[in-house]
Formats: C-alpha cells, structure tokens, sequence
C-alpha cells in the first residue's frame, strides 16, 4: 500500500511558476515509477508527466515540454512537478500516481492516487 499527499498548488500569474510536490508514505517508493496527471475543469483527465524509479528517464506532454520537469528524490520519498512559465490553460487539479511500470500514459496504468492539490493560473 502508498499512500499519496500532494501539495504546492495554488494561485499563480501567468508566466508565474508553482512547484508541486508528492509525498509518498512508505519503504517501497523507489519501487514504483510516478506520476502526474490533471483534470481541468469540465474536462476529463490529462496525462502531464511520469519518471522512472530511478529518475534516470522521464516524459512529458507535449504541451508542457520546455516549462514543467518531473524529479524525484527517493531518499525522501518524493516526486516533483516543477512548473514555469505557466498558462491560463495550465489550471487543473494536479494529481500525483505510482505505478509498477514506467511510461504509461493513461490512469488505468496506475495503482495509488493523491487527493490532489489545485493550480490556478489567472492571466
């Protein structure tokens, strides 16, 4: 079981930056490859990021490419979202994942979910 806890979201200007993190309860993190997803409002869920166990190998959606990077640190049992340059449309509710293998991009991939942490971009 692993359990999820997100948090950094919040209220940012456009252009702004956010760093989310996910912390993960638990001795077996590095076991599992994670993940970030969103929901925007009236829309359905997003794949945005996941990393490999080790962190050696990421993905990101196109989208984000060049503005978000995924991290983790498995000495603390944590993953990162590192945001900038953030849009309008970057508003969601920003989800973290783990999942026994790396690079799937759908939710059914994943087996442990966070409660979520909301990010607002205002313009």
């Amino acid at each position: 079981q692993v359990q999820l806890v997100e948090s950094g979201g919040g209220l940012v200007q456009a252009g702004g930056s956010l760093r989310l993190s996910c912390a993960a309860s638990g001795r077996t993190f590095n076991s599992y490859a994670m993940g970030w997803f969103r929901r925007a409002p009236g829309k359905g869920r997003e794949f945005v990021a996941a990393i490999s166990r080790s962190g050696g190998s990421t993905l990101l959606l196109d989208p984000v490419k060049g503005r978000f990077t995924i991290s983790r640190d498995n000495a603390k049992n944590t993953v990162f979202l590192q945001m900038n340059s953030l849009k309008p449309e970057d508003t969601a509710v920003y989800y973290c994942a783990a999942s026994l293998a790396f690079g799937r991009m759908v939710g059914e991939g994943y087996d442990y979910w966070g409660q979520g942490t909301q990010v607002t971009v205002s313009s």
